[in-house]
């Protein structure tokens, strides 16, 4: 048993060290200022081998239903399997250290230059290209659900869209009405 509990831990990411967490969840900080979630997957399923693909959107679903941002909860589970306590710190101040000073210095510049048009271009640019990050994230992580198990996960899928999207409902709304029935489906398809 790891320290996180009875949660699987692969071959690559028992030989992870607290120093690796570190590196890799900097690289996602700052590769992905304010979108990590296609990076940290990219990182710790492709490139790393940390988690597989079904591991990574099990961990994910857990850590969405945790209070706090997804991702920073993601980094404090992955440290926590590899390397127990020291791993979920250095994984947890590997993703937030350098964005969070990055963060203190582009509010003092946005203070100053703010009110500048070409300053408000660059941030609806960059808003358009985080929004594309994360659409491309979704699809590929839902891809193999949809491929194993169509007629139990696209109706749920579309009725997410259908009522978040289309109709405007609150997600806490959607969620309380989907997400047992997604449970209920899911417990009684055939293993």
């Amino acid at each position: 048993m790891n320290d996180a509990g009875d949660a699987p831990v692969t071959a690559a990411l028992a030989k992870a060290t607290p120093r690796a967490l570190f590196i890799t969840f900097l690289a996602m900080g700052l590769s992905g200022f304010g979108g990590v979630l296609p990076f940290a997957r990219r990182a710790l399923v492709d490139r790393h081998g940390w988690l597989t693909q079904g591991d990574f959107t099990e961990t994910l679903a857990l850590c969405q239903s945790l209070p706090g941002p997804n991702v920073v909860n993601l980094s404090i589970v992955v440290g926590a399997r590899a390397c127990g306590w020291r791993g979920a710190l250095a994984a947890l101040f590997g993703l937030i250290g350098a964005p969070f000073l990055i963060l203190l210095g582009l509010g003092a510049l946005y203070g100053r230059f703010g009110a500048y048009p070409l300053v408000q271009h660059a941030i609806g640019g960059i808003a358009a290209a985080a929004a594309g990050l994360v659409v491309a994230t979704a699809a590929r992580m839902a891809e193999p659900l949809i491929r194993s198990r169509w007629l139990l996960t696209a109706p749920i899928i579309l009725l997410s869209f259908a009522g978040v999207g289309v109709a405007r409902l609150p997600l806490i709304a959607v969620i309380a009405v989907l997400a047992p029935a997604s449970v209920a489906l899911m417990w009684r398809r055939p293993a």
